[in-house]
């Protein structure tokens, strides 16, 4: 697994394809495995480059709290050290944070934008709704109790029953990379990093100009759909999607859906 030192840490991460680069930023808790389902259909179009962010997977982990603008600063040095000089950009939930804080800081690192299920943060954004946030704060249980639980609340319904190879394999996953409590804790301070209005990227997203696709799933409750709209009124010329069939998970869920609007996007 190569890694290339950048912002003073080691980060892992992994190229396939050919074409212009894409760079996929995970959500909170996961590692590059989360793409694994849109990556082979990504690579017949584009050089795809996915990594682990600090505190998950083969990165580093040191202490937090973590912020967009360090992910950001990450990510950007990546890029740097494999000599890409522009890419796509696309961000899933908290990495959208990440997305956003870097097309603000090195808007001419992102050539085009990407900001999957996830919100500009501050006190006009949709927060997750009251039943997934009862489900995915509730500890008690063991482990599969826990991950099954959290499965039938951040994806759309039925999910489980018909992609029970799917969840079987996320699953495994999960319990061969459990959750490091003190590196998740330094990754969720980014959202929480981002409460304020002060701190939020509502206002400031009137500065991109990169083309940006907004892409959510129908049934996300964790980061409901109505964020959409509200970033699509704040990024000029933005044009948001949505996923039938699908929830907050969507590159695990749709993930041919999925890619079929990322290409349609970046291509047109």
């Amino acid at each position: 697994m190569p890694v290339v030192q950048a912002n003073g840490i080691q980060i892992a991460y992994e190229t396939a394809g050919s074409g212009p680069p894409l760079a996929l930023i995970a959500g909170l808790g996961y590692d590059r495995w989360m793409w694994r389902k849109m990556i082979p259909g990504l690579t017949q179009h584009f050089q795809v480059i996915a990594f682990d962010n600090r505190g998950v997977g083969g990165s580093d982990k040191p202490a937090g709290p973590y912020t967009a603008q360090m992910l950001a600063d990450d990510t950007a040095g990546l890029l740097q050290a494999l000599g890409v000089e522009r890419a796509a950009v696309m961000g899933h939930s908290m990495g959208g944070f990440v997305a956003q804080a870097l097309v603000l800081s090195r808007p001419e690192l992102v050539g085009q934008l990407i900001l999957a299920a996830t919100n500009f943060g501050g006190p006009r954004h949709i927060p997750i709704t009251a039943e997934a946030m009862a489900v995915l704060t509730d500890v008690t249980g063991d482990p599969v109790e826990r991950f099954l639980r959290g499965i039938l609340v951040s994806c759309a319904p039925g999910f489980s029953e018909a992609q029970p190879e799917t969840v079987a394999e996320w699953l495994d996953y999960r319990l061969r990379n459990p959750i490091d409590p003190a590196a998740y804790h330094a990754q969720m301070m980014i959202g929480l990093g981002l409460i304020s209005e002060a701190a939020s990227f509502e206002r400031r997203l009137q500065e991109v100009r990169a083309p940006t696709l907004i892409l959510f799933g129908e049934h996300d409750k964790v980061v409901p759909m109505g964020n959409a709209e509200l970033l699509a009124r704040q990024i000029q010329g933005s044009r948001v999607h949505m996923l039938r069939n699908a929830g907050h998970f969507f590159p695990l869920e749709t993930p041919r859906a999925a890619v079929e609007a990322v290409v349609r996007f970046l291509k047109s």
